[in-house]
């Protein structure tokens, strides 16, 4: 656990006195659980008793004390799904994972749970991956889903995918261009920019196409590592005004050729994004 983590989640709901639960949300959402020294830290910097911090950890049945895997599969086992058959679901879950309901699989790819509803009675056997819902689930169905879950639910196909489309963007400091048109990423002219992050300093190609996560760089950037962003032109560092809503680090702008802002979070890993486009040609 990273305590500087853990300290700017804390940050980000100073003033909201009854945020106990949005601040253990945050770091299960980090971290997958709540890791014991988390919730001291929680405790400490907060005022509150730490069996109070532990009592709400512990009350909630969607917080975990124990670490889970990279994908949550959660099968419903309510009324509405157990007369269509989810038991057998479940067992067909178990048996492609090799463990029992509440265990993770031992390469921590996966944690499988039980629950007794899901909120969409009228679609079940409900099988629940990540916060994708598979509806009318069939036992012969289960290989097939795990399957996309390990190559990747949040996978676009950005040759088809309407929300996928290319941006041209430039400095905001000094106007400059950043498109690199010899550098090609998802087949097209990428965005350069200088990078720095821990004791490395390298060139970076994002991809173009808002919505698409992929990159080229210098150096391998650990997830959740804070980058500095640096136009390589004028070598302002791009930082924005406001941080990131959801992890805290600093959001980099670009100004959008045509008219509109656009902001990408610096942390490796964070998804966070915002297109501003408003009196655009676009």
């Amino acid at each position: 656990m990273n305590p500087e983590v853990v300290e700017r989640i804390l940050e980000k709901h100073t003033g909201d006195r009854d945020g106990l639960i949005s601040i253990l949300e945050d770091i299960q959402s980090r971290y997958g659980y709540l890791p014991q020294e988390a919730l001291r830290l929680v405790a400490d910097k907060t005022g509150r008793p730490l069996v109070d911090v532990y009592g709400v950890a512990t009350f909630y049945r969607a917080f975990s004390l124990k670490p889970r895997g990279k994908h949550l599969v959660s099968v419903c086992q309510g009324t509405a799904c157990h007369v269509r058959s989810s038991p057998a679901v479940a067992e067909a879950l178990e048996k492609q994972l090799g463990i029992p309901a509440g265990e993770t699989t031992p390469d921590r790819e996966f944690t499988l749970e039980k629950v007794a509803c899901l909120g969409a009675c009228a679609l079940g056997p409900i099988v629940v991956i990540d916060g994708h819902y598979f509806s009318q689930v069939k036992p012969a169905q289960i290989k097939g889903i795990l399957a996309q879950a390990r190559e990747g639910l949040d996978k676009v196909e950005i040759t088809t995918d309407l929300r996928i489309f290319p941006l041209e963007v430039s400095c905001p400091k000094c106007n400059h261009s950043l498109m690199d048109a010899e550098h090609l990423v998802d087949c097209y002219p990428s965005i350069r920019v200088t990078a720095s992050f821990q004791d490395h300093h390298c060139w970076l190609n994002l991809s173009a196409l808002y919505g698409s996560y992929n990159l080229d760089s210098e150096y391998d950037i650990p997830v959740e590592a804070a980058v500095n962003f640096f136009c390589p032109h004028c070598h302002a560092e791009l930082i924005g005004a406001s941080d990131c809503t959801d992890c805290g680090a600093a959001m980099v702008p670009m100004i959008v050729r045509g008219g509109g802002m656009l902001q990408i979070c610096s942390r490796r890993g964070c998804k966070n994004h915002m297109l501003d486009l408003v009196g655009s040609k676009y």
